[in-house]
């Protein structure tokens, strides 16, 4: 490929070999306008894409190519991630499968670090079915994070048309998540998720709810300790240093009178607090994004889909929009970067008036104030 690239270019992981990730790359891309802004690329195998092709009778073509630097633009492209053969039994969890979607995924990340391609969607794995001396990870999330963001950390997140909620702890027993928690990690998390707002979702002046660990009482007082000691002392000191930072609110509180909807980012505390309201709300095309990454990184919140998978029943909307998803976080971190990228020499001393408070101080935090009466009395979004 020679000629200057005008689209965005998505790499797709083929996910388990036995579920519907085939399916939803497929239906996803019969839709040609989609060619007319992206190249997308599948890292998988040929034989295994012809026989979901075959059997779930979908009228699929793509080209197969080695390497990224042989797609062809403006159309479906298969870089062959490996030639062996791999039975593929729909619906079935294999070692098999697991061993392809770890060859995929290892190809995409070493192409990845060569700055190959602009964004990357994930179809679904299986984790049980990957080998544990070579996938020794929870996720998507802990493994991108161990294979590209050279030491930084990462923030999973789901996200829909109305809501962005990242998980302070993913993957851990409830056991240890109260261990896990500390005022610093929080700080760090809460922070990691106002910038990925601010560069990535392009919000300006973002306001943040943080989610209280343990249930309260009577809407005033925690059952646990872990608000007193480690969630206020962090919101103190996020405000100190300009985050929008409201809480900690008990979830049930957040997420039944629909408060959650005048914040731009939540912070929960666990998996199951964001996993359950979300997928409640999302309706199934919920979207998994993991900020922190030096590429958009988007995966659906779908299951494997064993029960449907070969079926040809899969709904490809979540993938579609994790798809839309990715593009928009890169053109917006193009945006966001832009003004950045070559800044002109100061031509003299700007002067700072120290005494002018910042414009979106945030009064002291006080507990007893029920989450809508909080959203409320924060600013108004610039």
């Amino acid at each position: 490929m020679n000629e200057e690239k005008k689209r965005i270019h998505v790499a797709i992981t083929h996910g388990d070999t036995n579920g519907i990730g085939y399916e939803l790359i497929f239906k996803t891309f019969a839709d040609q306008e989609l060619f007319d802004f992206c190249t997308p690329v599948i890292y998988g195998s040929p034989k295994v894409a012809a026989y979901h092709r075959k059997m779930l009778d979908i009228p699929a073509n793509f080209s197969i190519v080695s390497k990224m630097d042989d797609i062809y633009e403006g159309r479906l492209n298969l870089l062959t991630c490996f030639e062996e053969e791999t039975k593929v039994d729909a619906g079935l969890p294999s070692a098999e499968a697991g061993e392809a979607a770890l060859k995929a995924l290892d190809r995409a990340c070493d192409d990845c670090r060569q700055n190959l391609y602009d964004v990357l969607v994930a179809a679904p794995i299986n984790k049980g079915d990957m080998p544990d001396e070579k996938f020794p990870f929870y996720g998507h999330s802990d493994f991108f994070e161990s294979r590209l963001a050279d030491g930084s950390k990462t923030l999973p997140m789901l996200v829909d048309d109305e809501m962005r909620i990242a998980m302070a702890t993913c993957g851990k027993p409830m056991a240890e998540v109260a261990q896990t928690i500390n005022q610093e990690m929080i700080v760090e998390k809460t922070t990691l998720l106002h910038r990925t707002l601010k560069r990535d979702f392009r919000i300006s002046n973002p306001r943040i709810a943080m989610l209280a660990l343990n249930p309260a009482t009577d809407g005033h007082h925690f059952v646990g300790t872990e608000e007193q000691a480690h969630l206020e002392p962090a919101i103190e000191q996020l405000v100190k240093q300009g985050i929008q930072v409201f809480g900690p609110y008990p979830a049930e509180e957040l997420f039944a009178n629909s408060a959650y909807k005048h914040f731009d980012g939540i912070l929960a505390m666990h998996q199951e607090q964001a996993t359950l309201p979300f997928r409640a709300l999302a309706q199934g095309q919920g979207v998994r994004f993991i900020a922190g990454l030096p590429i958009p990184c988007t995966e659906p919140d779908t299951g494997i889909g064993y029960d449907i998978a070969g079926k040809g029943e899969a709904d490809e909307q979540a993938f579609r929009q994790a798809l839309y998803l990715a593009i928009d976080v890169c053109r917006n971190r193009a945006e966001y970067d832009e003004p950045t990228a070559n800044p002109l020499p100061k031509l003299y001393h700007e002067r700072r008036d120290d005494s002018e408070k910042v414009r979106f101080a945030r009064p002291k935090f006080q507990r007893e104030k029920p989450a809508a009466a909080q959203a409320e009395a924060a600013p108004e979004q610039q």
